[in-house]
């Protein structure tokens, strides 16, 4: 759900990018004797990338990208464990704290990334990897409110933060995605917990505010539909991504995009290259390509979520992207945070989740 606005930007895009080869006029360069492979299998989110990334990349190095796609973290993990292989994949932060555990990425030689000072600022240190040693940040956000401010006020929002959706001067106005571990965040946030917490009281307490939610606001729950809906103007209030949310904010004059006082979720996405990879080195030549900033701008302006890149996110800020504050996600509040990888938590979570929604 998190990549639906790449999907809705992309729609046009060929969807059998796999293997699709770039112009015939390609360099003279040898990536057999540079890199000992032609052949780059790249696994990324459901078209999240540049519209130009791909058969600029395959020319400038004379190679072909075979580029397949996932919609859940979860569906790439899988796909990995099942034995697939690929030189790229592009997995969430508490995802990539997972692969480094079970051993599934291999650390990175940072020296052949001659770009890896264009990282955006935020993105230098991640919780998840500090130091870079298996991951490059790719694409950043956040989870927020986007509001209709023809009927709901900064002010009211500034207010009462994640509490708003409990107001019932907005029932049944209220769009939230059809996800456990979002959902509960507003309820865990808006409580005073972590959205990490394994806190049995914690969690039942977010539990029963969820449960409050469904039996007094009549949430609606759903997925795609969010951005037209929003852009159509028939809900005051949504739950959703930052990059959504610049994409509704850029169709719609009076969609604005808040992340409440309480803190929210803060993530990014990355590259990482699996521990069984047929083509390291190549897949290094791929990082350094997107950290390139014509590269990193083409893959933002198409896809329409933040970049990774310093410059890129400066410059598309002041341009493509100017006056859509959601393009240019909260950085350093103290009290928002990245999710963490827990399995027992997550599995918790969604058996609870099942229960707030046969409660509306």
């Amino acid at each position: 759900m998190k990549k639906l606005l790449a999907v809705l930007l992309a729609c046009a895009m060929v969807l059998t990018l796999a293997g699709c080869g770039g112009s015939e006029e390609k360099s003279d360069f040898d990536p057999i004797a540079e890199f000992g492979s032609d052949t780059l299998y790249v696994f990324n989110w459901g078209e999240y990338i540049g519209e130009n990334t791909i058969e600029n990349f395959e020319k400038k190095y004379n190679v072909t990208v075979k580029y397949n796609t996932f919609d859940s973290n979860e569906e790439m993990y899988t796909a990995l464990l099942g034995g697939d292989v690929y030189d790229i994949i592009v997995p969430s932060d508490y995802m990539v704290e997972r692969l480094i555990k079970e051993e599934m990425i291999q650390p990175l030689d940072l020296e052949a990334l001659t770009n890896i000072g264009n990282i955006a600022d935020g993105l230098k240190s991640p919780s998840y990897d500090p130091d870079h040693t298996y991951s490059i940040p790719y694409f950043q956000g956040s989870v927020g409110i986007a509001y209709d401010t023809t009927k709901v006020t900064r002010e009211e929002l500034e207010a009462e933060g994640w509490n708003i959706l409990l107001n019932e001067k907005y029932k049944g106005q209220i769009f939230v995605y059809d996800a456990d571990r979002d959902n509960f965040l507003p309820a865990l946030k808006a409580l005073g917990y972590s959205a990490n917490t394994t806190n049995d009281d914690e969690i039942n307490a977010a539990y029963n505010w969820l449960l409050k939610q469904a039996e007094t606001m009549e949430p609606s729950y759903g997925t795609d539909e969010i951005n037209d809906e929003m852009i159509n103007g028939n809900y005051a209030l949504a739950i959703v991504y930052s990059g959504a949310a610049a994409y509704i904010m850029s169709e719609n004059e009076d969609i604005e995009y808040y992340e409440p006082f309480q803190g929210t979720n803060v993530w990014s996405d990355a590259m990482c290259i699996p521990s069984n990879a047929k083509s390291p080195k190549l897949a290094l030549a791929w990082i350094n390509f997107n950290l390139e900033k014509d590269v990193a701008i083409d893959n933002s302006t198409y896809v329409g979520y933040t970049s990774g890149h310093q410059e890129a996110l400066e410059e598309l800020s002041q341009g493509e992207f100017a006056g859509i504050s959601a393009y240019t996600p909260r950085v350093g509040y103290e009290l928002d945070e990245t999710y963490k990888d827990d399995n027992n938590l997550k599995a918790k979570l969604a058996e609870l989740w099942v229960k707030v929604k046969a409660a509306k």
